[in-house]
Formats: C-alpha cells, structure tokens, sequence
C-alpha cells in the first residue's frame, strides 16, 4: 500500500517556485503540477496568486522564451509555434507578442537553409516527388504556405 506525502502550502510554493525558476512554465504546466498534490481550490488559487505576484509565472515571458527557442532549437516554424502556444491555453495576444521575437530575415534564411539541407538529403530523382517531399518537410516544421512555395521553387530550380 503506497503512502502519500503531505505538503503544507508553503512547501508546495518552494516546490512550484524551484520549478519555475529552472524554465519559463505556462498556467497549464503549473495547474498540471497541482493535481500532484491533495488540495482545496482556495489553496490551489492561493498557490497561483503567489506565483504570479512574486514573477515566478508569467505567460508573456514564456510565450517569448518558447517562441525564440523552438525557432532558434529546432528550427520551428510560426504556425507551429502558434499551434504549440494554443495547446498549452496562451492568449492571442501574448502569442503575438511571441512571435515578434521571430526575425523575419533570419526567419527567410533559416527556411532557406533547411529547404536546402533537405533537399542534399534527398535521393528522390523525379522533381514532383522531391519537391512533395520537400514541401511535407517544411509543412510539419510548421512554415507557412506561400512561403514554403517560394522556398521550394528557389532551391528546385530546374537546370
């Protein structure tokens, strides 16, 4: 029979404030973090209202982190990002806030260079099969239509 741990308030706040200090969390990650622990709402709200007053939540600031970290990590485009941010219940504003962190030159360049990357790794011959292949690619990274054509159609060229 497992036996479960007790926390006073207090160490639940230590506990949720060490997990915010070590990465940028979102309301949902903290809510989530919550259900760990046997407790009333008031004391969940009262949790919450801490961390908000103290900065250690702040969904603005993780918007922006998430948003410059998965572009400049894992190369992820803003439909993406977007989709990413709406999973985890983050207003329209603070993800239009995240998305201002995107350069938009070096955001053209890095969809450039990973078409291109592709494209090498490629052993597709016939062009309409790449060029499929090539477009799946930058879709599931999350780039955005009109600029995945554009990319293609540069890094295709026919000779």
């Amino acid at each position: 029979m497992s036996q479960q741990k007790y926390f006073s308030i207090e160490e639940i706040k230590r506990k949720l404030e060490r997990y915010c200090v070590y990465q940028d969390r979102c309301h949902k990650e903290i809510e989530n973090k919550l259900k760990e622990f046997t407790l009333i709402e008031e004391a969940k709200n009262q949790i919450l209202l801490h961390l908000l007053e103290h900065d250690f939540l702040n969904e603005e600031r993780f918007s922006k982190s998430f948003a410059r970290g998965k572009f400049n990590i894992k190369k992820w485009g803003k439909l993406r990002i977007i989709r990413e941010l709406k999973l985890r219940d983050i207003s329209a504003y603070n993800i239009k806030t995240a998305l201002k962190e995107i350069d938009q030159e070096v955001y053209l360049k890095t969809v450039f260079e990973i078409a291109q990357k592709r494209n090498d790794l490629l052993s597709e011959e016939d062009f309409y099969k790449r060029k499929k292949r090539l477009s799946d690619f930058l879709i599931r990274k999350g780039y955005e239509y009109d600029l995945i054509s554009e990319t293609i159609n540069e890094v295709l060229k026919k000779p």
